[in-house]
């Protein structure tokens, strides 16, 4: 199935009887299935839309069985961020959708402080016109996002109807559906288990706004992370005592997917990860003890130490489940050798 374009969507309609009594933008969006409701309801408001020949800028305005709807799409408008042509590690691309395995200090989308440069910049340049629109805008669908200074696997949509089927999936975060999401994550010390998880809800510190608190019960958002103990430095040979783990490797699965996550969920169980200036400030003199190639891997890094390295999900236009494996970049895997020879 190809992406939707003008030319696909039907322009005349008509309301059977199981739609009479609905509202002028739910019943649209069911005839003309490829477009969301939200962007509906615009081109409603812009008088895009007639009933029996009259148009309505109403949305919520009901409809009758056999009346006769138009619906004229305009075009999908430039993307307000330019084109720039940075490049781009594409791990998989079809006409509807591109997983990207974004490098560290690449921010993702245009804002304060970050008007261009970012990975929408580049995606605008990159797709061209495979790009349908999201919302009525030429614009690549984002549906996650990475930290600037976390790497690995990212996917975005670059139409409608890829972004409403991701988005849903990501919504879901993965509870009865494939969506897969696994980070590697270099902290400080090693967690008493092997495996665990962390449900601490979050919301914005009012101490400090760049960063996530965890909050009581009854605050914030509902926040979960599952995480495993891949290895620990220095490693325990077999037959030796248990002795205290200067650092080590875990691997971070998402339920949910919250603004700073792992890095706050982490620093809460008390394991903070390796470089993480905002998070694992207090931990900072733990870096004094390591060895100096280990040191100097650590600094060269000058981040936290996490990659999105496994992401999963099903295809929102072919139904086929797509799996993806990132390997860490040079930087993290430096540190990662440095520490396993402690």
């Amino acid at each position: 199935m190809n992406a939707p374009h003008l030319a696909d969507i039907p322009t005349e309609l008509v309301i059977a009887p199981e739609q009479a009594g609905l509202r002028l933008d739910k019943a649209l969006a069911l005839l003309a299935g490829e477009i969301s409701r939200v962007r509906l309801q615009q081109v409603i408001k812009e008088g895009g839309v007639s009933v029996d020949g009259v148009v309505v800028a109403d949305p919520s305005r009901k409809v009758a069985e056999g009346q006769h709807l138009t619906l004229v799409m305009p075009e999908a408008k430039p993307a307000a961020p330019i084109g720039q042509a940075i490049p781009l590690d594409v791990v998989f691309e079809d006409e509807h959708l591109i997983v990207i395995d974004k490098p560290a200090g690449l921010v993702v989308h245009p804002a304060g402080g970050h008007e261009d440069g970012t990975l929408v910049n580049a995606l605008i340049a990159h797709c061209g016109a495979s790009l349908s629109g999201i919302g009525g805008v030429r614009r690549p669908g984002i549906v996650h996002r990475l930290d600037k200074d976390t790497s690995g696997l990212l996917v975005v949509a670059k139409h409608d109807k890829a972004h409403q089927g991701l988005a849903k999936q990501f919504a879901d975060h993965g509870r009865t559906g494939p969506l897969e999401r696994a980070y590697l994550a270099l902290v400080w010390g090693a967690p008493r288990r092997p495996y665990g998880t962390v449900e601490a809800a979050l919301e914005r510190s009012n101490r400090n706004r760049e960063k996530m608190a965890v909050v009581g019960e009854g605050k914030g958002r509902e926040a979960i992370t599952h995480f495993s103990l891949v290895e620990r430095y220095p490693a325990l040979l077999r037959g030796q005592e248990e002795a205290e783990a200067l650092a080590s490797l875990l691997e971070c699965r998402l339920e949910t997917g919250r603004t700073h996550q792992i890095r706050v969920h982490m620093s809460h169980l008390g394991h903070p990860l390796l470089g993480d200036q905002l998070y694992g400030s207090g931990f900072m003199t733990k870096a004094s003890r390591l060895p100096e190639n280990a040191r100097a891997a650590l600094a060269a890094l000058g981040r936290q130490a996490l990659h999105a390295a496994v992401l999963g999900f099903e295809h929102p236009v072919t139904g086929e489940e797509l799996h993806f494996e990132s390997e860490p970049p040079a930087d993290f895997a430096r540190l990662q050798s440095e520490l396993a020879i402690l």
